[in-house]
């Protein structure tokens, strides 16, 4: 028998979720970060995308996470998403991110800024320009080549889909070697820059390979595969990662286009991602944490006004319905959501962005209350999210994303 939802107070109750933005673990919240250190020892300010969606910003956040630099941190709108903001503009002309700010420089270009990074504050055991790490950073980039050719380039015969496949597979070979090379999971004797290089397109290969190709990445290679392991034993690794649903939408503005092959294997993965179940994906392999639920229900709870706002679903009926879904995801007993509540409630499923709302197995759990909730209404899926743009999470526009501190 269903129960009745809980009211937002009752709600309230639930989750004791804390987290130190400034102190803590990685988080993508945090707009200063001290590691303990005084506010006066800050000499770096990075300026990254509100989502938390760009590879180059999440190379620079990591390798200054694991350095644990005191920086500050501010947030600026991608042009996939929403205007550009005129501060920035006046800042960094080109709009590019990342950039950051050294002692008053200026510096743009990933690499560029932990060159320089590394000149201020020392190397992450192997510097950027170390003769171990340069052909390391050479196949990051022919890697990075070969995922473009196979992913964001249509194909008209089958050959030619078959032949970019198999020309990624050779470069991922030549990676397995490099990841074979020491005893290591890591790319060198230990963590490293190297690893940090890899990491942001590693991680959206994982992920849109197996939304657009039916390829898993992280299955199929068993060095890749501890690689990832490893990568997720890191405190700082997992306060950056996101999931396959959010890069699977996020990448195809950003790159030109992903193409999907239309293969069996390639529709049952985007089956899965899109409608879950979201904990059979191979997106993640670290334990859930016990606070997952609780993360979430305070994460909502905390924009749940803006969430309500902007969902096209009437706000009463929207209210309960939500408060629904959090009530089956913190009691487990099943709670009957309005009539014609589907829509709304997948509406908001679409939008959960890891890691800019909440870690990975929040929103997995988020995800999946959401979707269960719906099902007991109807059947009805929304329009499938754009691709040539993502307008619909415009920080301006789209207030009921979690997407700022307040």
């Amino acid at each position: 028998m269903a129960i009745a939802p809980l009211s937002w107070q009752e709600l309230e109750k639930l989750t004791d979720y804390k987290i130190d933005r400034i102190n803590g673990q990685t988080n993508s919240q945090a707009t200063l970060r001290l590691f303990n250190h005084s506010e006066d020892e800050v000499r770096v300010t990075l300026y990254r995308d509100n989502h938390a969606w760009c590879p180059y910003c999440q190379k620079v956040w990591l390798w200054l996470e694991e350095k644990q630099i005191p920086y500050r941190i501010k947030k600026v709108t991608m042009f996939c998403y929403g205007q550009k903001e005129s501060w920035y503009k006046q800042k960094v002309p080109s709009g590019m991110l990342p950039a950051l700010e050294l002692d008053g420089q200026m510096i743009t270009e990933s690499d560029d800024i932990l060159i320089a990074l590394e000149q201020a504050f020392g190397v992450l055991n192997f510097g950027m320009e170390d003769k171990k790490v340069l052909p390391l950073r050479k196949l990051e980039r022919l890697l990075f080549r070969a995922w473009c050719t196979w992913l964001c380039y249509p194909t008209v015969l089958p050959q030619q889909e078959a032949n970019n496949r198999k020309q990624f597979i050779q470069v991922v070979k030549k990676v397995e070697s490099a990841l074979n090379q020491t005893p290591s999971p890591y790319f060198l004797e230990d963590f490293s820059t190297a690893d940090v290089v890899f990491t942001p397109y590693v991680e959206r290969m994982n992920a849109s390979l197996y939304y657009y190709k039916g390829y898993s990445l992280r299955e199929e290679n068993p060095r890749l595969s501890a690689w990832f392991d490893a990568m997720e034993t890191r405190p700082t690794y997992r306060g950056t990662q996101s999931d396959f649903h959010t890069h699977a939408h996020d990448l195809p503005p950003q790159m030109g286009g992903c193409y999907s092959n239309g293969e069996p294997q390639t529709l049952e993965n985007q089956k899965k991602v899109d409608r879950g179940d979201w904990f059979l994906l191979p997106d993640v392999a670290y334990p859930e944490p016990e606070n997952s639920r609780q993360e979430a229900l305070y994460r909502v709870l905390k924009h749940r006004q803006n969430i309500i706002e902007i969902n096209p679903a009437d706000n009463q009926l929207f209210d309960q319905a939500l408060r629904c879904a959090l009530t089956q995801m913190m009691t487990g007993e099943d709670c009957q959501p309005p009539k014609k509540s589907a829509l709304g409630l997948r509406y908001l499923r679409d939008r959960i962005n890891v890691p800019r709302d909440m870690s990975i197995y929040a929103g997995k759990r988020l995800r999946q209350a959401l979707e269960y909730t719906a099902s007991l209404d109807s059947d009805i899926q929304p329009e499938p999210l754009p691709i040539r743009h993502r307008r619909d999470q415009n920080p301006l526009n789209f207030r009921g994303g979690l997407v700022t501190e307040k």
